[in-house]
């Protein structure tokens, strides 16, 4: 009985320390030291399986980061630059030193992104499509990090399982033919880019220079 007693004791105790480190607020000292005005967006990594994520990802980050109140350069002109100096591969740009980019883009920080999951699952009695994000910001003069994040959006989130099963089984056979025809991703990158570069939300980016807000979580 003790044994047991004890068991659970730990096991509660565990449950604790996970949930208060899951529920401690982000450390902005950086950020707010940095004080960035002016984002340089790199072309995302990616690590999915699809080979469209990137550019869907890159496709939709200005609008979150100039509604938070930043300056961010334009995705075209970042992607044209790197193109004209033989890079075209997302990885290989990630490894351009800050001090070059200082020198052609002149940013105040640079959002390294990665698309660990993209794409269209078909999961017995639905479809889904889920699209996760991750992110860091790094002070483009001192290389330190200001601020890191994650975010997922799925087209499971409104979705029911409960009915006919047989219904269900071909309902998610049609969906997923629709959304990868369709690339239902490209819209759902759109949720997760704003879960993961919105300010306001716990733990996210803070309102930029060019915002009301600024410095406001």
């Amino acid at each position: 009985m003790k044994f047991i007693f004890k068991a659970v004791s730990l096991i509660a105790l565990a449950s604790l320390a996970t949930g208060c480190a899951v529920n401690q607020p982000y450390d902005y000292t950086a950020f707010k030291e940095s004080n960035p005005a002016s984002i340089l967006v790199l072309p995302p990594a990616n690590q999915s399986l699809d080979v469209l994520a990137s550019d869907s990802v890159f496709a939709q980050v200005t609008r979150p980061l100039a509604e938070s109140g930043y300056y961010v350069f334009p995705v075209g002109l970042v992607n044209e630059t790197f193109k004209a100096n033989g890079l075209t591969e997302p990885d290989d740009i990630h490894q351009v030193n800050l001090a070059k980019l200082n020198e052609i883009f002149g940013p105040d920080a640079v959002l390294y992104l990665t698309v660990t999951d993209y794409g269209t699952q078909y999961q017995v009695v639905q479809s889904d499509s889920r699209v996760t994000v991750e992110g860091k910001l790094i002070d483009a003069k001192t290389g330190r990090q200001l601020w890191s994040g994650s975010a997922t959006a799925s087209s499971a989130e409104q979705s029911s399982s409960s009915g006919n099963l047989f219904v269900l089984l071909i309902t998610a056979v049609i969906e997923q033919v629709i959304n990868t025809s369709t690339n239902r991703s490209h819209s759902i990158a759109q949720i997760s880019n704003h879960r993961l570069l919105s300010a306001g939300v716990p733990n996210g980016i803070l309102h930029g220079p060019r915002s009301a807000q600024h410095w406001k979580k």
